[in-house]
């Protein structure tokens, strides 16, 4: 696995399948807003770094409540899961740039999804599961995203 792809929070190895992880490395997580950007794993982004100091945040993360284990669901459900995410956001004071996580090429919907400036590792991990995330993508102050599996 890349250096920027972890393990699954315990340590062990991974339930989520080599293709679904590739997927997940290729995707395009595209944030809007004043700042907007295309977020890729592994890739520094002078923008997203930019969005830390503006928010005046050391780390952020890009999570979304669609589609729980990449499993697609109907687009009500999906509407209702994220505005609950938006909600459980909201209870811990922070707030998302809106933004869709987009596979390049492989057909796949694009899944709504927020950036959410100061949303630390185990928050975010513990709101993915929450939501039945295989994964979420974290950037720590350096900016560079990686793919947290948590499954």
């Amino acid at each position: 696995m890349s250096s920027n792809v972890h393990k699954t929070r315990g340590g062990v190895p991974t339930a989520i399948a080599r293709d679904v992880i590739d997927a997940y490395l290729e995707t395009e997580y595209c944030v809007g807003g004043d700042l907007p950007c295309v977020l890729k794993i592994g890739e520094h982004s002078a923008t997203l770094a930019a969005l830390h100091r503006q928010h005046g945040a050391h780390c952020s993360a890009f999570v979304t409540a669609w589609n729980p284990y990449s499993e697609a669901d109907s687009p009500a459900r999906n509407v209702e899961r994220q505005q609950a995410l938006m909600t459980a956001l909201a209870q811990r004071g922070l707030t998302g740039v809106p933004g869709i996580g987009q596979h390049p090429d492989n057909g796949w919907p694009g899944e709504e999804s927020l950036l959410v400036p100061g949303l630390g590792l185990d928050d975010a991990c513990a709101l993915g599961m929450r939501f039945g995330q295989n994964a979420l993508v974290w950037s720590a102050e350096d900016a560079v995203p990686q793919l947290i599996l948590l499954r």
